[in-house]
């Protein structure tokens, strides 16, 4: 009897522990995306520290319809090259309000011969509606969905030829590691439905998230906030000598013919 007891005991308290053990799985795992968020503010930030009001990619943000942001794509090389890391993607409505961010990762390959590893940040510039709608699928392949003009970003953001006014999607990065440049045709940007899951509580998909824009999480302010900030505190950096230019938030680029991959190199200062 008294072991019975005891074994019903044992089972009623495991019972009783479930619900404690997936919401502690839970919490986990949207912290694992709050952290993904606050880094990619921080690469935000980072990106942007120095931009002028002339830089390029003041002018981007100025006129993008969304950004996706990756704080931290590793990639390592010997003769053959590959990388992966997590993204968000926010868009802007009409307003020049940001949405909250949908999850994605992002997959590159390379082949060649080449050594050394790469820890970048990288933020992409959605230029069109059409950028963005291609985003909105399962999976998104550069190259092959949309138009994209990559450059790399170091020194010398503040000038350069790199994008193009037909492009869908422009890109910077600045790296971290013992080679500069990077060519984003063939790499892979897919929906990770499981994060964008777990950071609002419910099943959501990226139209929900950045266009309907009908779920929220307050864990995405500061990053909402940044954009808004590093732009204002761009185009109010003017060059000594230069007149201010005006930009604009509204989308000017057309849709370029799909498959235009443009990797180039921005000059140092």
């Amino acid at each position: 009897m008294r072991n019975g007891f005891f074994v019903k005991s044992l089972m009623a308290a495991a019972l009783l522990a479930l619900p404690c053990n997936a919401a502690m799985a839970a919490t986990a795992t949207m912290e694992k995306e709050q952290n993904l968020v606050d880094r990619a503010t921080l690469a935000v930030r980072d990106i942007f520290s120095g931009a002028k009001s002339t830089s390029k990619i003041t002018r981007y943000l100025a006129q993008a319809r969304g950004v996706i942001v990756c704080p931290s794509v590793f990639r390592m090389s010997i003769a053959f090259g590959g990388g992966s890391g997590g993204c968000v993607l926010l868009t802007r409505d009409a307003r020049g309000s940001w949405s909250d961010p949908a999850f994605y990762t992002i997959a590159t390959a390379n082949f060649g011969l080449q050594l050394g590893m790469q820890d970048a940040e990288i933020m992409m510039f959605v230029m069109t509606d059409n950028g963005v709608q291609s985003l909105l699928d399962s999976q998104f392949k550069f190259g092959a969905d949309a138009g994209t003009s990559f450059a790399s970003s170091g020194s010398g953001i503040e000038s350069g030829t790199a994008g193009s006014h037909n492009t869908d999607i422009m890109g910077v990065q600045k790296s971290k590691g013992l080679f500069a440049g990077a060519a984003l045709g063939g790499s892979k940007l897919k929906v990770n439905s499981p994060a964008n899951r777990a950071y609002y509580s419910q099943i959501v998909g990226p139209e929900d998230i950045v266009i309907s824009m009908r779920v929220n999480n307050p864990g995405a302010d500061p990053l909402r906030s940044a954009l808004s900030e590093v732009l204002t505190t761009a185009q109010a950096n003017v060059p000594a000598g230069a007149n201010a230019t005006t930009t604009t938030s509204q989308p000017v680029a057309q849709p370029a013919q799909a498959g235009q991959v443009h990797s180039q190199d921005l000059p140092s200062q």
